[in-house]
């Protein structure tokens, strides 16, 4: 039954197909090709209308957009365009219009894109409708939108055809509205404060600033591989050496890692440095900047998102991964020196560090948050001084050589950004770099590459400096109540149906 469900279902749909072709050839025999009009003249849009009206009343306007529904069929037409900024009602009138321009007007379809010029009045239901006097076909749609009431509900399909999502689904344009805002919101933010907007390379010959899988690509003029940026870290960086003292770049990164709805194969961030500052610094600018951006764009602190009630108020706890650790699980690893001793304390609470993972304080003191406590951090927490071996790129705590001055902000377990009082040691860099590349020589796909020309540029002298990177689509979900990256990706990486 399933089957002949759907044959019929195609069947259908092949003929609504067929009938718009056919309105469509006709069109184009009697001279009226919609696809041969290259512009049309809009004066207003509907929101516009509405918000103005009262200035704007028995005005001449134009609107253009896509009809979304019409009903009445006799002397009398009533229809709802759809453009950017939302719908409003056209009155097609037999007497206004004419008799050709009324049928020809009846045989559009929904989805059909037209302008209409008309004029602006309150229908004796009190709605704001343009009264038509002028009706031009600009796109014909060739095939039929979701049905009305139920619209495009299915996942994969919503973002496969994102085009369709966006015409049936209001709530998900607001979402991409909001996504818009907040870069600006970040753009606005930085610039004010003296930061400069660079860009640089997608493309490298060394994967680096991240801990990550990259995309390999090839070269055919050099002949060489490339990989696709997992961080712009590294290139950031070399700028604060060359003297531009603030910077950040706002660009596409790229893993070749899982997917699911936290992860899409590439995805946005902000990468930011500054000289002469550290990592509480950069705790306090990215403070300022969500909590900032929240009432900026959605007027309040108070958030709902992944069913928890949230209060992005400014004074945001601020606690070590040690200080974490204890509350959650009753370990104190500050009072363990032996890499066993650690090992073995994560064990006790059902921590296993993963194969291929060296077993040292660290990584055991990681694990154990990583398992054990992240998940819990509901309200926005910054959570401090991380191992180094989980580290490379970020400079060793004065009161503490095994930690660094390194933050993560969690928000309903979701890490937001990342941020460091970069390393700017060249031969403590370069030893870490190896201790990288030999993990990656053991297998380690995620293990970063040896750069000998960073090395370089920390040689001629990097300032102590604080670096962020924020995770942009985690934000926008956060701002938007969305549980998945791909509600806030227009086009996120899916797999061909084929």
């Amino acid at each position: 039954m399933a089957d002949e469900s759907k044959e019929n279902s195609q069947e259908d749909l092949s003929t609504l197909t067929r009938i718009r072709r056919d309105k469509l050839s006709e069109l184009q025999e009697n001279g009226s090709d919609p696809f041969s009009i290259t512009r049309y003249d809009v004066s207003h849009r509907s929101q516009e209308i509405k918000d103005n009206f009262d200035s704007l009343e028995g005005q001449e306007v134009s609107v253009a957009g896509r009809i979304m529904s019409k009903r009445g069929m006799g002397k009398v037409v009533f229809a709802d365009l759809q453009d950017a900024a939302g719908k409003i009602q056209l009155y097609v009138r037999l007497d206004d219009v004419g008799e050709e321009a009324l049928a020809q007007f009846k045989k559009y379809d929904i989805g059909d894109i037209i302008g209409v010029r008309g004029i602006v009045f309150r229908t004796q239901r009190g709605e704001i409708s343009v009264k038509a006097k002028e009706i031009t076909l600009l796109a014909k749609s060739l095939l039929p939108l979701p049905e009305k009431f139920h619209g495009l509900t299915n996942l994969e399909s919503r973002y496969r055809q994102r085009y369709v999502d966006l015409i049936m689904n209001p709530e998900v344009r607001r979402t991409f509205e909001i996504r818009s805002k907040f870069i600006q919101y970040i753009r606005s933010f930085l610039d004010q404060r003296g930061f400069m907007e660079v860009e640089t390379p997608v493309l490298s010959t060394i994967s680096g600033g991240a801990t990550a899988r990259p995309f390999v690509t090839h070269h055919n003029t050099l002949d060489i591989d490339m990989y696709m940026r997992i961080a712009t870290e590294l290139h950031l960086k070399r700028l604060i050496v060359g003297g531009l003292e603030r910077v950040y770049e706002i660009g596409r990164i790229f893993r070749n890692e899982g997917m699911d709805p936290k992860h899409n194969p590439e995805f946005t961030s902000v990468e930011l440095y500054q000289a002469y500052a550290d990592y509480r610094d950069m705790m306090d600018l990215f403070e300022e900047l969500l909590s900032g951006a929240a009432r900026s764009i959605l007027g309040t602190y108070q958030l709902r998102w992944q069913e928890q009630d949230l209060d992005l108020t400014p004074g945001w706890p601020r606690l070590t991964m040690a200080e974490a650790v204890k509350e959650h699980t009753g370990l104190d690893f500050m009072s363990i020196s032996d890499d066993a001793e650690a090992v073995a304390a994560a064990a006790s609470v059902g921590v296993e560090l993963p194969e291929g993972t060296e077993k040292t304080w660290g990584n055991a003191l990681y694990q154990v948050f990583d398992q054990k406590v992240e998940s819990s951090l509901i309200q926005p927490t910054f959570i401090t001084l991380f191992p180094v071996d989980v580290s490379p790129l970020a400079k060793r705590s004065a009161e503490d050589p095994r930690l660094t001055e390194r933050f993560e902000l969690l928000i309903c377990g979701n890490e937001m950004g990342n941020a460091f009082s970069e390393l700017n040691d060249p031969i403590d860099q370069r030893a870490r770099f190896q201790k990288q590349a030999e993990l990656r020589a053991n297998g380690d796909s995620e293990a970063g590459m040896m750069d000998e020309d960073y090395i370089t540029a920390l040689e001629y002298g990097l300032p102590p400096t604080g670096g962020l990177g924020i995770g942009v689509d985690r934000c926008v979900m956060m701002l938007t109540n969305t549980d998945t990256i791909r509600e806030v990706i227009l086009f996120p990486t899916m797999k061909p149906l084929n």
